[in-house]
């Protein structure tokens, strides 16, 4: 069994202190398109916002603005005046942790791009082994510690040759 009707993920929604910031870097550095804003939300009569969204009822969410950016899902941003305070970010090894991958053409022109932005990278780019091999990838960071991740396979990767599976990118005709 499978959801029902299911077609792919149509955004990714999250939380940051500052959503002027979050536009700057994911308009200005990553190349993405601001499509809307709404907001703010608030519900002091009930207990709306715990009902539909898990936060504290009196939470405010400040606004929210969508993103496009490119190929796959967009990003619905959020940012919050928590009634009950904020937890720390989490990191990749926390339940939580997430980041977010981007696909480039031109893997040694988007890294260099990140560090001519001053953009914090973690190490070295690394090329994958095993099921991956083929793919080279690197972990960056957002103004606010968000982790990112840059990736690129352009030849596509060592499992697709054992397989009908493939994972979708610019350079494979779409089905």
């Amino acid at each position: 069994m499978a959801l029902p009707g299911l077609r792919g993920t149509e955004h990714i929604g999250f939380t940051v202190p500052d959503l002027d910031e979050a536009e700057r870097f994911f308009v200005d550095i990553i190349g993405c398109e601001k499509v809307y804003a709404l907001g703010p939300f608030r519900n002091d009569d009930n207990d709306w916002m715990l009902e539909h969204l898990n936060v504290h009822p009196r939470t405010v969410m400040k606004e929210l603005r969508f993103f496009r950016c490119k190929f796959g899902p967009n990003f619905e941003i959020f940012q919050y005046t928590s009634a009950d305070g904020q937890l720390p970010q989490p990191r990749n090894s926390d339940i939580g942790g997430h980041h977010l991958a981007f696909y480039v053409d031109d893997f040694d022109l988007a890294y260099q791009y990140l560090l001519d932005n001053n953009v914090r990278v973690l190490g070295e780019p690394t090329y994958s082994k095993s099921h991956s091999e083929g793919q080279r990838w690197l972990y960056f960071f957002t103004p606010w510690g968000m982790q990112c991740e840059l990736v690129s396979y352009p030849n596509g990767k060592a499992y697709e040759k054992e397989t009908s599976l493939r994972l979708w990118h610019p350079a494979t005709p779409e089905k």
